[in-house]
C-alpha cells in the first residue's frame, strides 16, 4: 500500500464499540465531566490572572497545569461526546496523528509542569532566603516556556515518522488515538519510531520522576525539622503535588508499555480503563485538588464566588 493511498484510511475506534449498549449514558458522563473540567479550571485560571496578590510563580505554575488540562480534556472529550451521541466509531488518520499529537504533547506539558512544580517548592522550603531571587515569574515562565517548545519538538518528530509509514490495519484498542497505536497498524519496519519514542518517553519520565522524587524527600526531610505548623502547612502542599502526579503517571506508564511487554491481546476494555485516566483525571483533579487544599487560592474562590452572589441580588 503506498503512502499515500494509506492517508486516505479511516481508522476504527475498538473502544467504542464496548460502549456502544450504554452510549448515551457515558456521553451524559462524557459532557458532565468535560464541563466540569473547562468550568473549574477557568475559574482558577481566571481569579489567578486577575488577583495582583496570586501573580507569584507558584501560582503560575498553578495556571499553567489548568490550561494544560483544559487542552488536554477538549483533545479527547468533545470528539468522545460527539462519537457516541452520533454512534460514530471511526476517526481518519489526518484526525488520528492530530489527536495522537495533542494527547502527547499534554501528557509531556503536565510531566515538565509538574517537574517544575516540584523544584519550585525544593527552592521554597530548603533555600527560603534565597527562594525570591532563585524563583521569579519570569524564570517560571522561562522554563515552561523553553521545556514546552522542546517537547513539541519531539513529539511532532516523532507525529512525522509515524505519518510516514503506510498502514496495513484500521483497528485501534481504545477510545482516543496516541502514537504507538497507529504505527503498530504499519506494514512495514517500525523499529526507527519504535525507538525514538522509547527513548525520548523514558528519557523524560524517568528524569522527572527521579527529579520529583528526590525534591519530595529533601522537602520531607526538612519538614522533620520544622515546627508542627509549618511542617503541615508545606506537607499539605505536598500531598496536593504527589496526588496530581500519581493520578496521572499510573494511565501514562500502561499507554507506554502495553505494546512493549505482550500485553496487546489484553481486552478492549482493560485499554480503554488503564489509559483512559491519564486523560480525565489530571484535568479534573487539578482544580479540585489545587482549588481546596491550597489555602490561599481556596479563600480568594470562596471571597469571588461570594462576591458573584451579591451581584446576582442587586
Amino acid at each position: 500500500m503506498e503512502n499515500g493511498s494509506s492517508m486516505d484510511i479511516t481508522l476504527e475506534l475498538l473502544g467504542l464499540l464496548e460502549m456502544e449498549s450504554h452510549r448515551f449514558l457515558y456521553g451524559i458522563l462524557s459532557f458532565l465531566l468535560y464541563i466540569t473540567i473547562i468550568s473549574l479550571s477557568s475559574f482558577i485560571v481566571y481569579l489567578i490572572l486577575t488577583e495582583e496578590s496570586l501573580h507569584k510563580p507558584m501560582y503560575l505554575l498553578i495556571c499553567n497545569l489548568l490550561c494544560n488540562g483544559i487542552f488536554g480534556s477538549s483533545s479527547f472529550l468533545p470528539k468522545l461526546l460527539v462519537d457516541l451521541l452520533t454512534s460514530s466509531k471511526t476517526i481518519s488518520r489526518n484526525g488520528c496523528l492530530v489527536q495522537s499529537l495533542s494527547v502527547s504533547f499534554f501528557a509531556f506539558c503536565e510531566m515538565c509542569t509538574l517537574t517544575i512544580m516540584a523544584y519550585d517548592q525544593y527552592l521554597a522550603v530548603c533555600h527560603p532566603l534565597q527562594y525570591v531571587t532563585l524563583m521569579t515569574n519570569k524564570k517560571a515562565a522561562y522554563l515552561l516556556t523553553t521545556s514546552q517548545v522542546i517537547y513539541f519538538i519531539l513529539i511532532l518528530v516523532a507525529i512525522l515518522l509515524t505519518e510516514r509509514v503506510p498502514l496495513c490495519g484500521t483497528e485501534i484498542k481504545n477510545i482516543f488515538c496516541d502514537n504507538m497505536s497507529i504505527f503498530i497498524l504499519s506494514c512495514t519496519d517500525t523499529s526507527a519510531n519504535n525507538v525514538y519514542g522509547g527513548v525520548m518517553t523514558t528519557a523524560s519520565f524517568l528524569f522527572s520522576t527521579i527529579f520529583i522524587m528526590f525534591s519530595y524527600v529533601r522537602i520531607y526531610l526538612i519538614c522533620l525539622k520544622l515546627s508542627p505548623e509549618s511542617s503541615m502547612k508545606t506537607m499539605n502542599t505536598l500531598v496536593t503535588h504527589l496526588i496530581n502526579f500519581s493520578a496521572f503517571l499510573v494511565g501514562v506508564i500502561f499507554i507506554f508499555v502495553r505494546y512493549r511487554v505482550g500485553i496487546i491481546n489484553l481486552p478492549i476494555s482493560g485499554h480503554v480503563l488503564l489509559s483512559t485516566p491519564t486523560l480525565v483525571l489530571p484535568p479534573l483533579l487539578s482544580p479540585l485538588v489545587f482549588g481546596v487544599r491550597t489555602k490561599t487560592l481556596k479563600v480568594k474562590m470562596i471571597h469571588r464566588l461570594k462576591e458573584l452572589k451579591k451581584w446576582r441580588y442587586l
